[in-house]
């Protein structure tokens, strides 16, 4: 199996850092996140680079992504995943104003300005920028701001999807409720339903088949997880 270049955002916590973990040992893989390089090293596999790069400053993080490939001499990426994400829970009426700004920064413009500059990086291999969404993008009660962060990738990957036709390939997957703690930052109690919700690990399963498959844009649910447990031999080649 050939060896990718795998850019990975997000990667220091939940779903981000169970696709690092997975990926680390068959290809290539730079791992991008807010924390500070010592923090991140200690959750991150042995021997993966590391970038920090806060989208809570979009333009800033897009930079530090693009710098940080460059310096360690990447000039082409097979496969970037950008997943970083964030949100906050309750009534929309009562979500403070910074907490909207960091929702649509992180999820929304911090994704375009990376998916920007990526297109340098993805083109001469002719390669794939897959976009981390959310089933919440079709609308969630108290996620409202993250709900339309979400829904707004969907319009960047069908608008860089026909842009880049014939150069760099666009996909946006939907992971539905995964076992994270991104609920608890939030402030959302999920309580008995969390019974209910994906391995981080198993949705790291089912990002790298969906990569591998190209599909767009795909819903990965608890449903297809429980039906279709042989797609978690498919991986990236």
């Amino acid at each position: 199996m050939a060896r990718r270049r795998i850019l990975v955002t997000g990667a220091t916590d939940g779903i981000g850092l169970a696709l690092v973990r997975r990926l680390a040992s068959r290809h290539d893989v730079v791992a991008a996140g807010r924390r500070d390089i010592a923090a991140a090293q200690r959750l991150l596999p042995e021997g993966i680079l590391y970038i920090k790069a806060d989208q809570s400053r979009p333009v800033e993080a897009a930079k530090a992504v693009g710098r940080g490939l460059l310096e360690i001499g990447w000039r082409e990426l097979d496969f970037a995943v950008l997943n970083a994400g964030t949100g906050w829970a309750g009534s929309p009426q009562d979500e403070a104003a910074k907490s909207v700004r960091e929702t649509v920064d992180v999820n929304l413009a911090g994704t375009v300005a990376l998916a920007h500059i990526m297109f340098s990086f993805l083109r001469p291999a002719s390669g794939q920028l897959t976009l981390i969404g959310s089933v919440a993008r079709s609308g969630s009660s108290q996620f409202a701001t993250y709900a339309a962060s979400k829904a707004g990738l969907y319009g960047l990957s069908r608008a860089l999807g026909q842009e880049w036709r014939g150069k760099v390939r666009v996909q946006l997957l939907d992971p539905g409720p995964t076992m994270t703690d991104m609920h608890e930052k939030a402030g959302l109690k999920t309580g008995w339903t969390r019974q209910w919700f994906i391995r981080p690990d198993d949705m790291a399963a089912m990002i790298e088949a969906a990569i591998r498959a190209g599909t767009t844009p795909k819903t990965l649910s608890f449903l297809q997880y429980v039906s279709g447990a042989s797609i978690f031999g498919r991986t990236i080649r």
